[in-house]
């Protein structure tokens, strides 16, 4: 039977995902996680074969716990679910190794088809992100500036524009402060800004943070 781990920190939420998982007789097992820290402690005590991943969780980014989840348990399958502007976040998530990217707003039936088209092991986009994703391969599509950015430039952007210093972001990516540094003038030069007030603003009118 399959094993789900809902991780958001809003226990209405969860307990609204879990109505709605629980209508489908195939799933045996259904977890909560209110934190990143919680995500990891219930992924390392047992196995979960899909994380639905709230992108904003309080103690550490859903793009922290998506890099963690998929280098050490490569086992479990990522369904970002999200309040963000589908556009701004999606394809990055997608690159960072999610397996799809559901927007809050979605009808439940939508959900349980994400899940049941990533857990059988393919790679779910909306119908809407589908046609985005075809026009940007035409050319039709104005892109946002971030789509120049890799999915670690990606991550220092949004922590950054957050307000995290460069020891601090150092720190919980378990990387040198000299190379924050480095991305943070990758990002600034790649986007065309001078400063981090920059990506803020530019983070804030793209609904890249809250």
């Amino acid at each position: 039977m399959t094993r789900i781990l809902i991780a958001d920190d809003h226990a209405v939420v969860r307990a609204g995902l879990r109505q709605f998982l629980e209508a489908d007789p195939a799933i045996g097992e259904i977890g909560e996680a209110a934190s990143g820290n919680e995500v990891l402690e219930k992924l390392r005590l047992g196995t979960w074969q899909l994380l639905l991943l709230d992108i904003n969780m309080p103690d550490r980014s859903g793009l922290d716990i998506l890099r963690q989840v998929r280098s050490t348990h490569p086992e479990t399958r990522v369904l970002i679910l999200s309040g963000f502007p589908e556009r701004q976040y999606a394809v990055n998530v997608l690159r960072a190794g999610a397996s799809g990217f559901l927007s809050k707003e979605s009808a439940p039936d939508e959900l349980l088809k994400a899940v049941k088209i990533v857990l059988s092991g393919r790679r779910y986009v909306s119908g809407a992100l589908a046609e985005q994703l075809a026009s940007d391969l035409d050319g039709d599509a104005q892109q946002p500036l971030h789509s120049k950015l890799s999915e670690r430039e990606f991550q220092i952007l949004c922590k950054l524009a957050a307000g995290r210093a460069v020891s601090e972001i150092a720190g919980e990516l378990f990387i040198s402060v000299k190379t924050v540094s480095t991305y943070r003038t990758r990002v600034l030069e790649k986007m065309n800004f001078k400063t981090n007030a920059d990506l803020t603003a530019y983070a804030l009118h793209n609904e890249l943070i809250q």
